[in-house]
């Protein structure tokens, strides 16, 4: 029987050439000139996923754009894997930038250079040839399911509803994600946690207009005073958010979990070079690793108000304006924390102006455990592919729709990316490491020869 490294080097050209046939259709979900290359691409994943042995597969109508279905189906007691990819892709402006057509593949040293050649049309490809080895070769003992979106890149509206609309029919054991990255491509990783979201706007109204500042100054309540004092207050000197009940439910750190990410090689100094700051800050008693991925985080994103323009104006501004958010961690609510953040506002006001803060939107955290039996067969997925252990690594960034799973589907999601730092998704010349790639598709065939194994049914 052919391994699955043999399998590969034989279908090399056809697996590219069929990577290929995705990359040429400019399914960028944010244009509405692209609307019907939409449909186009999803239709060639119903091709391809049939080709790769799935025994039904069809293209879905949504609220936005199509989803795509399909399905193999081993046996009732076998253990089922749901797999999600997204089929669409960012635009590629600016144009000159790019070093080759974003919409023809090139490789060049060792890469594959396009629009969506990671991000995901790439990644989705190591989950259905990886499929396509284990089927073809009577090797698949899983039943699996796979819905791919055509709207993961625009926030993806039209998931919620979809997934609850058809909850029986995505019904899994496990859900399996391509779409994140690697510490490194000698350094592998599998992503156990991701921030989630709460965003706020904060209006502060004065008087009915500007004032001379001469005429009113240290009279009359100046609104971008008042909100800088109130901005001052959400984090203390010690790095904590001083918002009310804030912190009820975030998690400690498992032990072991921190141990990984003691062990991965980061560089406190050229971290700090790298963005050109003098050193790091953050929350006391945690490492910059655990602050950017493990713990909760207050930022100003934007402020504005009075006289900005060029030369000086002496005006006290009838108002002034903040965006502000917090990155969350798994078990804190964001609407819960949103509310939080408005009564805290409201409290902490002066008096002498109005203040209103809006709540814009969010999205929450999640954690993967990684003593549950999925967890463990990917890890051993990596071991075989990469030669080494996987870290366990959060990541500091937010995709609400893993957290949407959970809820609407109560599965966790086993994030099994292979992307690079260096791939440059959403940039131009975006590309994919095909080293990496081939490696990626050994990792999924193992994470199902495992999972099958220790995931069965009783």
């Amino acid at each position: 029987m052919m391994t699955i490294q043999d399998y590969i080097t034989a279908n090399r050209e056809r697996f590219r050439e069929e990577w290929a046939s995705l990359i040429r259709i400019p399914s960028v979900s944010c244009q509405p000139e692209h609307k019907a290359d939409m449909a186009r691409c999803a239709d060639r994943w119903r091709e391809l996923l049939l080709e790769a042995g799935a025994t039904k597969a069809e293209v879905m109508p949504s609220d936005g754009n199509p989803f795509v279905y399909g399905e193999y189906h081993k046996s009732d007691e076998a253990p089922t894997v749901l797999v999600y990819a997204h089929y669409d892709v960012m635009p590629v402006e600016p144009l000159e930038q790019w070093k080759s057509n974003p919409w023809e593949p090139e490789v060049r040293d060792g890469r594959l250079y396009a629009r969506g050649a990671d991000d995901d049309r790439g990644q989705a490809m190591i989950q259905a040839k990886a499929f396509e080895y284990l089927v073809k070769n009577g090797l698949m003992e899983c039943n699996v399911k796979f819905i791919f979106e055509g709207e993961e890149e625009i926030g993806s509206p039209s998931l919620s509803s979809f997934i609850t609309r058809h909850k029986d029919l995505l019904k899994s054991d496990i859900i399996l994600v391509s779409d994140t990255s690697m510490i490194g491509k000698d350094t592998p990783s599998i992503t156990t946690g991701l921030r989630g979201l709460a965003y706020w706007q904060i209006e502060v109204q004065g008087p009915n207009r500007d004032l001379h500042s001469g005429h009113f100054g240290g009279a009359v309540k100046n609104p971008i005073n008042a909100l800088c004092e109130m901005l001052a207050k959400i984090v203390d000197d010690k790095g904590r958010i001083t918002i009310p009940h804030f912190y009820d439910d975030v998690l400690p750190i498992p032990e072991e979990e921190r141990k990984m990410i003691a062990q991965i090689p980061f560089s406190e100094d050229a971290y700090a070079r790298a963005i050109d700051v003098d050193e790091t800050y953050g929350e006391e008693g945690y490492s910059t690793l655990e602050r950017n991925s493990c713990r909760p985080s207050f930022d100003i994103c934007g402020i504005w108000g009075g006289y900005t323009g060029e030369g000086s104006k002496t005006v006290l501004p009838a108002q002034a304006f903040a965006k502000v958010s917090c990155r969350l961690v798994a078990n804190q609510d964001h609407e819960k924390i949103s509310q939080a953040f408005v009564d805290y506002i409201s409290s902490i006001a002066p008096k002498g102006v109005r203040v209103k803060v809006t709540q814009m939107h969010g999205g929450q955290g999640y954690v993967c455990p990684i003593d549950i039996p999925a967890y463990k067969a990917a890890e051993e997925g990596f071991q075989v592919a990469f030669g080494k252990r996987p870290l366990a690594a959060r990541r500091g960034g937010s995709i609400p729709i893993i957290s949407d799973f959970e809820r609407i589907l109560g599965q966790k999601t086993i994030l099994m990316g292979f992307g690079l730092e260096q791939n440059a998704i959403h940039s131009p010349n975006e590309s994919m490491d095909l080293e990496v790639w081939e490696k990626g598709v050994i990792a999924v065939t193992e994470f199902y020869k495992r999972f099958a194994a220790i995931g069965r049914k009783q």
